[in-house]
């Protein structure tokens, strides 16, 4: 690992004020889950690292009738346990309860669980976000058993890692983002990006700017999350489906279907939506949409094997979502 300055601010004008205007220079460290193994792996090699644990009011759990207010920093175990997210977000609670390591619980932060760089083998290994050798792309006809179905026609084939990141899109929240006085509020389903060169990053966030809170709307909407995984612990799962929709008079209004690990976005699966829209929850209307959300995928040699876990993840998650 390179030698690096490490700070700790106690507010977030300190903060700013130790932050580069490009990427690389410095790093932010949440809960340091990813941090700490990506600078061990040479994967980024910052000359100083500002930790934001030093900022309580980022840890706060804001809860009223119209939304819920995460700060950024609240840990994954302090999101879990806290009874409104429980009473009205299953999806976040099944999602963060899928991580399973009481390691990451304790210390990763839902703004770092967002943000965690791609887990790539090949983008781990030094062979950049692209995976390339010599000019030529490893993914296609390599090793892709973990790589995405969804788009991946460009240069990125990696899928983005993010637990949350679907069910975040799926609930309609946003997210908000600060720099000195001013802030931005971002829709979860644009918070994301797919990198358009190897100094990009995944998401919109600028390398002197701070994802300082997650706001969930309360609507009412039943949702859930449905994780294949290959097994519980310290892992990443295979394929995720997260779902909100609202019943009036029975059938399935504004339908919401994200999928994660299949893209290297939350993807949203437009036709599985359009597929279940107005249309009563039940056993063969939920496999219609599961089997609507592969649309449009283009898997390599090693991951069709997704397809079937889509169309799985998407029925088991619409039908959890009304028990």
């Amino acid at each position: 690992m390179k030698s690096f300055e490490y700070a700790r601010p106690a507010s977030l004008d300190e903060a700013f004020a130790l932050l580069s205007e490009n990427w690389g220079e410095t790093e932010i460290m949440a809960g340091g889950t990813d941090l700490v193994t990506a600078m061990k792996q040479y994967v980024t090699e910052p000359n100083r690292v500002v930790s934001l644990r030093g900022v309580a009011p980022l840890r706060a759990i804001n809860a009223t009738d119209a939304a819920i207010e995460i700060g950024a920093m609240a840990t994954l175990r302090e999101v879990l346990r806290h009874d409104a997210v429980k009473a009205q977000f299953p999806a976040v609670v099944t999602a963060i309860q899928g991580i399973a390591s009481p390691q990451m619980l304790s210390r990763g932060t839902i703004g770092g669980e967002l943000c965690q760089r791609p887990r790539c083998w090949y983008f781990r290994t030094g062979h950049g976000l692209f995976a390339k050798e010599n000019g030529e792309a490893l993914v296609p006809a390599g090793d892709s058993r973990y790589h995405a179905i969804f788009g991946n026609q460009g240069e990125a084939h990696f899928v983005s890692p993010s637990s949350l990141g679907p069910v975040l899109v799926a609930l309609g929240a946003t997210l908000r983002i600060q720099k000195g006085a001013d802030s931005r509020d971002v829709p979860a389903d644009a918070f994301f990006q797919t990198p358009a060169t190897e100094k990009d990053r995944e998401t919109v966030l600028k390398p002197n700017e701070i994802l300082t809170a997650i706001v969930l709307p309360v609507s009412g909407a039943k949702n859930a999350t449905y994780e294949v995984r290959h097994r519980h612990g310290l892992d990443w799962p295979y394929t995720t489906a997260s779902v909100s929709f609202v019943l009036d008079g029975g059938k399935a209004k504004n339908v919401r279907i994200a999928l994660g690990h299949v893209a290297p976005t939350p993807w949203v699966a437009k036709e599985a939506q359009a597929a279940l829209e107005g249309q009563e929850v039940t056993e063969a209307t939920a496999a219609a949409a599961g089997a609507a959300a592969v649309a449009g995928a283009t898997p390599f040699d090693k991951n069709g094997y997704k397809l079937q876990l889509v169309k799985t993840a998407v029925k088991r998650a619409l039908l959890a979502a009304t028990a």
